[in-house]
């Protein structure tokens, strides 16, 4: 092929190397084909509006209604301070971050007595509970009881209480803490973990107590899902 046949390619060559540089910056071409960038760092900063948010046009009985339309499954998270006190409560902020490091959150009013006692505890656990743990999940929630009483546990590994029948424990390594509106979230680093795939969880939707029930059997495998978690 001669010279002057050839220029139309490099010109498609070299608009395909444009469209590729601004839409996906973290790849540059070179003579030896696609080079991977280090990946962009996405800052808090960064990623706000310079204008900031507007104001809610709701209530907060309206945001928690709403709120309550996504349903969760209710954990116990549990510690055991430096001098031997039992801590543990009720929460269903529980969610994945990372699967490497292997990461879970959680999160804690600022108002909460236990905030303090699990800021400085060097390891937690969080406990998953089964539908047959209604009566625990409340147990937990209450305030001037002993939460305790009765209640049939061991110590983990790292001197967090792991309560007995869960569906699934995580035991975490404190790893860091952010202070968010009301709110301070827990990222914990998991060390140990369990499950018991044969138990029913117990779930929590619009201020109710629920068990699964299922409805088909996903027809996606893993590999084809996007990785949000």
């Amino acid at each position: 092929m001669c010279e002057s046949n050839l220029e139309p390619f490099r010109q498609q060559a070299d608009r395909l190397r444009s469209i590729i540089s601004h839409s996906y910056p973290w790849i540059s071409s070179s003579a030896s084909g696609p080079e991977r960038r280090a990946p962009v760092n996405f800052t808090s900063s960064s990623l706000q509006a310079s204008t900031g948010a507007q104001a809610p046009a709701f209530s907060s009985r309206d945001f928690r209604d709403a709120l309550g339309m996504f349903a969760t499954g209710v954990t116990i998270v549990t510690a055991r301070t430096a001098d031997g006190q039992l801590i543990g409560l009720t929460a269903n902020s529980f969610n994945s971050v990372s699967l490497n490091p292997p990461l879970v959150l959680w999160s804690l009013a600022s108002k909460a007595a236990s905030l303090l006692a699990l800021s400085q505890a060097t390891h937690y656990a969080i406990n998953v509970l089964t539908s047959q743990q209604q009566a625990l999940a409340e147990q937990f929630a209450r305030r001037d009881i002993d939460r305790w009483a009765g209640v049939d546990y061991q110590l983990g590994r790292s001197g967090a209480p792991l309560l007995s029948g869960v569906a699934a424990t995580f035991e975490c390594f404190n790893r860091s803490r952010h202070a968010e509106g009301d709110h301070v979230i827990f990222v914990g680093e998991v060390e140990h973990c369990t499950h018991h795939a044969e138990t029913s969880p117990l779930v929590y939707h619009g201020g109710r107590f629920y068990t699964e029930r299922l409805l088909s059997i996903s027809t996606v495998d893993d590999d084809k899902v996007e990785q949000t978690r």
